[in-house]
């Protein structure tokens, strides 16, 4: 039998050739990266989408597979350039959109390490190390959540969205068979006496309703519980709601928010806890983004209770300057993790195999093949420790309320809240019109300093006390090293592009 060879073009990344072919290549990349930063002049570069798209237009010519190759040299600079050219720069004091911190510089050489050796943690011998990583960054993570390690479980996934989607899984499936006998798993959702329903406020994060949607519950079954003037879910409210389903809905989930996207409320988990344990219904707590307050001892305290629920999520990409994907579901009995299970399979875990230790994670994940998202937030979170990480997340905090008390004093912004995190809520208020020019002009203007590449802001909806829905922009910290002098020009800037945008309306 004979074959031809693969050419020059086809180098593997792990051999000795290999790595001395990846310190160049990254070195060049690294010399792009910084021309590019010093050509910067905002968060991103001026233009707007149609910027964007001709960038692109201009760059993505010819086929992705073309007949031959060309070096990696050449490759490598026609993408990366452009690239970078039309990234946010989570750098900047003014990209303050998103959960999108700035990752730590030994976490993205973590990210390199794992791209250059390609484990997987479906199996044992895809990944011997990265297993036992996974798996001792998983309990550490419980632990530092107030979880007994010994008796906790969870798994690394990719995205806060994916891990409430499994907590609404295994809150189905563990709460139905208790209540009555039957495993969803097994005989579906048709065989069920009764229709299963799940409670939550209505800050909830989306990705709730979606999960509750692919796992045939159906959105029309989610129970929205009132919450008080704070924005908390009552407890009392909850209790009321569980009392009095009829027999034929089966409560399954209450989830709370620890930490909201907008405003970040958290909900009171201890008496949330007692409420869903005296109706034996499944706690979800979602953490994404809140969970950066067990890092502070100043705000820990906001986490009360976090221990009591049945399943935490957590997202170290959104709080945690860990390059995404950086997730965690956690859960208190790891027992629960089994509807992920599978019967052992001839190809990867057979019981020969696994009673002699060679055991992988499939059973633990939606997941087979899974990258060691592990190893960046080992590297994250030992690199910069408790007392630094503190640090951090008290100054984002310290930042975000430098914001409020500045916004307050404005005449023109309008505060909602005092931000408990890092997340700040406000918005411009016009001389003339009401609520939905007051609205439509906001919008305008988060677009304009967009599109000039002056600042990233994100947008939310926020309904008030008097019922209404009102446009609201939101500045999102989470660079502690943005400085309050910096923050004050983003806003000074942000008040003279609405004072440009009203002359340029009436002119």
């Amino acid at each position: 039998m004979s074959t031809s060879a693969p050419g020059p073009l086809f180098r593997t990344a792990g051999t000795a050739a290999g790595l001395e072919s990846v310190r160049t290549l990254m070195n060049a990349a690294l010399d792009i990266l910084q021309e590019v930063s010093a050509q910067r002049t905002g968060p991103v570069a001026a233009g707007g989408p149609e910027g964007a798209r001709a960038a692109a237009r201009e760059a993505l010519t010819g086929p992705l597979l073309p007949e031959d190759g060309s070096a990696p040299e050449t490759v490598l600079s026609d993408l990366i350039r452009p690239y970078a050219q039309w990234s946010a720069d989570l750098t900047h004091p003014a990209a303050l959109a998103r959960m999108q911190p700035p990752p730590i510089d030994a976490a993205a050489v973590a990210e390199l390490v794992a791209a250059v050796l390609n484990q997987s943690l479906h199996a044992w011998e895809s990944g011997p190390f990265a297993l036992e990583l996974d798996r001792w960054v998983v309990a550490r993570l419980a632990e530092l959540a107030g979880y007994d390690p010994e008796e906790a479980g969870g798994t690394l996934t990719p995205g806060g969205s994916v891990s409430n989607l499994m907590a609404m899984t295994m809150a189905r499936d563990t709460v139905l068979a208790e209540k009555t006998g039957v495993y969803p798993f097994l005989g579906g959702m048709r065989a069920c006496a009764g229709q299963p329903v799940v409670l939550c406020p209505a800050g909830v994060h989306f990705s709730i309703e979606r999960a509750v949607r692919l796992l045939g519950i159906g959105e029309e079954n989610i129970v929205t519980v009132p919450v008080d003037k704070a924005g908390r879910m009552i407890p009392e409210e909850a209790d009321r709601i569980l009392r009095e389903l009829p027999e034929d809905r089966i409560a399954v989930a209450m989830v709370a928010v620890a930490g909201s996207t907008d405003l970040g409320i958290v909900d009171p988990l201890p008496e949330l806890a007692a409420v869903a344990r005296r109706h034996g219904v499944w706690l979800h707590a979602d953490a994404a983004y809140g969970a950066g307050a067990l890092f502070s001892p100043r705000l820990r305290g906001l986490l009360d209770g976090l221990a009591e629920a049945d399943s935490i999520t957590v997202d170290l990409h959104k709080f945690g300057w860990s390059p995404a994907s950086s997730a965690v579901l956690l859960v208190r009995r790891a027992e629960t993790l089994l509807s992920f299970g599978l019967q052992p399979t001839t190809c990867l875990s057979a019981d020969d195999d696994t009673c002699a230790g060679f055991i992988g994670l499939q059973g633990s994940s939606l997941q087979t093949t899974r990258r060691s998202d592990a190893l960046k937030i080992a590297v994250t979170m030992r690199t910069l420790g408790a007392r630094t990480m503190a640090a951090m997340v008290d100054t984002c905090h310290d930042l975000a309320r430098y914001a409020a008390e500045r916004i307050d004093r404005e005449e023109r912004l309008e505060l909602f809240a005092e931000p408990p995190l890092t997340s700040v809520l406000f918005r411009y208020v016009p001389p003339q019109g009401g609520d939905a020019e007051a609205d439509a002009f906001n919008g305008r203007l988060r677009r304009r300093l967009m599109e000039e590449g002056r600042s990233l802001i994100a947008r939310t909806h926020i309904t008030g006390e008097d019922g209404v829905s009102r446009v609201y922009l939101k500045l999102m910290l989470l660079n502690p090293e943005t400085t309050p002098e910096q923050l004050d020009h983003v806003l000074d800037d942000l008040l003279a592009a609405a004072e440009e945008q009203e002359t340029g309306e009436h002119a």
